[in-house]
């Protein structure tokens, strides 16, 4: 049987109004698409402690959204929007840059701040401000994804958000309350996070048509020996988020026992890949068509279910992407 390893084969018709541009209130209320198998059910995210009994553990991505974008203009007078990622030297750094027609020697205003073009690699650009990185942060705002049209402030944070790293939230995240959190807890369900920085990769397109010549971004994790400890006393496995399963998977063992340590995870998960941890259910958005998200999740439920539950999301109004409503995929 041929496995699905052509792009198009991860494609489906989304309306562009079911593209969520704002977050629910409170997040907790958002809807929840709960599949079992070839059956599925519509809740409310409030309603995920029904599916959880004592002795479960949820594992959580800690990681924090930084603000590292910046708003202006090219010299020449045409808007721009650079987000910055890792840093060369004091004032030099690499990030991309969303203007017309960037090239080396190109010079860009913020303000005060000037910043050149000194050299690209593909989509990735190395600017040099004329002041050290560390003392323009005061000019950052938070990056917001490319379908959400306006800014985006603390809604874009996780409530259990903790350490600065990722370039987009782990938005499976996103729908979780302290009340709902204080709820789960009460049932003896345990909490335990990982660390997985977000990054471009995450909004980066499949660009060849045979997805198994796509590459990665590395990016950075670390998980705790309290966490590998408490996942492997777990009664039943739950994970929030395809970051949260990434990280686990890169430090997975043949046995599925996780490894503590920390690392840069260039795994890339698609159909055809056998998972080590033992995860009863899988808890996310809804993702961007032909993406490496909507990858995984295929590679972790099934396309054909994947597909079947997305195009009745798309029949009931559901709302997508990162602001979006999200699934609960139980197996």
């Amino acid at each position: 049987m041929r496995l699905p390893l052509n792009l198009s084969d991860f494609d489906y018709f989304l309306p562009s109004e079911l593209i969520a541009q704002t977050a629910v209130t409170p997040r907790s209320t958002s809807r929840l698409m709960v599949l079992k198998g070839d059956d599925l059910e519509h809740r409310r995210f409030y309603q995920l402690p029904e599916y959880l009994q004592q002795g479960d553990v949820i594992a959580i991505n800690q990681s924090r959204v930084m603000k590292n974008k910046l708003i202006g203009r090219k010299s020449t007078g045409a808007a721009a929007e650079m987000i910055l990622m890792q840093p060369v030297d004091e004032n030099t750094v690499r990030c991309r840059i969303k203007c017309s027609r960037v090239r080396v020697g190109n010079v860009f205003e913020f303000d005060d701040l000037l910043a050149e073009v000194v050299e690209q690699q593909n989509d990735i650009f190395i600017v040099q401000f004329n002041r050290p990185v560390k003392e323009i942060v005061d000019h950052y705002l938070y990056p917001n994804p490319p379908y959400i049209h306006r800014a985006v402030g603390e809604e874009y944070q996780t409530v259990y958000a903790r350490t600065p790293g990722s370039l987009a939230a782990p938005t499976a995240g996103l729908h979780f309350t302290p009340h709902l959190i204080r709820r789960i807890k009460a049932m003896g369900v345990q909490f335990a996070t990982v660390t997985l920085h977000v990054g471009f990769g995450t909004f980066l397109p499949v660009r060849d048509t045979s997805i198994t010549g796509h590459r990665m971004e590395a990016e950075y994790f670390e998980i705790t020996p309290e966490t590998a400890q408490a996942i492997q006393n777990a009664n039943r496995l739950f994970v929030v988020g395809t970051t949260t399963l990434k990280a686990l998977e890169t430090s997975a063992q043949e046995t599925g026992q996780i490894q503590p340590g920390k690392g840069w995870s260039e795994l890339f998960i698609y159909p055809g890949y056998r998972f080590r941890m033992p995860v009863k259910g899988l808890v996310t958005n809804f993702h961007l068509p032909k993406s490496t998200l909507m990858l995984l999740v295929s590679a972790f439920y099934g396309r054909e279910r994947v597909l079947a539950a997305y195009a009745e999301a798309v029949k009931q109004r559901y709302r997508f992407f990162s602001l979006g409503d999200a699934t609960l995929m139980l197996k």
